[in-house]
């Protein structure tokens, strides 16, 4: 039998190798390169989730693009729930062990977005955090009022009302923002505070770290005795004239210095 044409032999040779080099190169994509999801994506998406919720990514301004739906799954499933609950028993495991002196100076402090009420149906809206802050429609959200609590922060926040401690709720929404923030709260079913601080015009520009300690520090020359602490930002936690115990609750979706 003749051989075949000398080009009929390179195309068969051609056809050969194109599979080998297709199937070499998918090893190398980045995840989520191609717009899929994949294990590697995911694995990703949960280590940096870790990392900012333990502070050690830094100054961050709005999620990596792939790991929305990683993001979005966690917190409209029951991971974040869970991860929350635990955090709060925690908490209220940490205030049983706490001597109430009934002079009414012993202080938990609360933070409320994302701490005592959930945002969540507004990041929904915005991406989940993937989009940059915008405080205009942000505002336009908050004068609604109409953000529920989280279960097991309302959980807590009662328990600790029944052993005796002295709420004070310590948030970066500014004063004209008192009244809505107080309804809101209420229908939620946060009841009895004993303090609801807001930024005021002197507060304005100050970063949130600056801005919470000098309200701690103002309750300690007062004389009470701040022995929890409870918010989802490490703005809401450190600096100083900190709590004894400080507990962070899990926010993925944004940092605030």
């Amino acid at each position: 039998m003749a051989s075949p044409p000398r080009s009929l032999s390179i195309s068969f040779f051609v056809l050969l190798i194109i599979p080998i080099i297709s199937a070499r190169t998918s090893f190398i994509k980045l995840p989520g390169s191609d717009g899929s999801r994949s294990a590697a994506t995911n694995t990703y998406c949960e280590s940096w989730r870790l990392a900012a919720e333990t502070n050690n990514v830094g100054t961050w301004d709005v999620i990596p693009s792939i790991c929305v739906d990683s993001v979005s799954e966690y917190l409209n499933g029951d991971q974040y729930g869970s991860d929350y609950g635990v955090i709060a028993d925690y908490a209220l495991a940490f205030a049983k062990t706490v001597q109430i002196s009934g002079d009414g100076k012993d202080v938990w402090i609360f933070d409320i977005d994302e701490t005592l009420l959930t945002n969540i149906d507004y990041y929904k809206a915005h991406g989940y955090g993937s989009i940059p802050y915008d405080s205009n429609s942000y505002n336009e959200w908050v004068v609604q009022g109409t953000a529920p609590a989280f279960d097991a922060s309302l959980r807590l926040y009662n328990a600790l009302k029944k052993l005796g401690f002295t709420i004070v709720l310590l948030t970066g929404r500014d004063e004209d923002q008192r009244s809505v923030t107080e309804k809101n709260l209420r229908d939620a079913g946060y009841l009895d505070w004993e303090r609801l601080l807001l930024r005021g015009r002197e507060d304005q520009g100050k970063s949130a770290t600056n801005y919470k300690s000098e309200q701690r520090s103002k309750l300690i020359v007062e004389g009470f005795k701040i022995h929890g602490n409870t918010g989802d930002q490490w703005s809401d936690l450190l600096g100083f004239a900190v709590a004894v115990r400080s507990f962070k609750v899990p926010n993925p979706m944004y940092y605030i210095p």
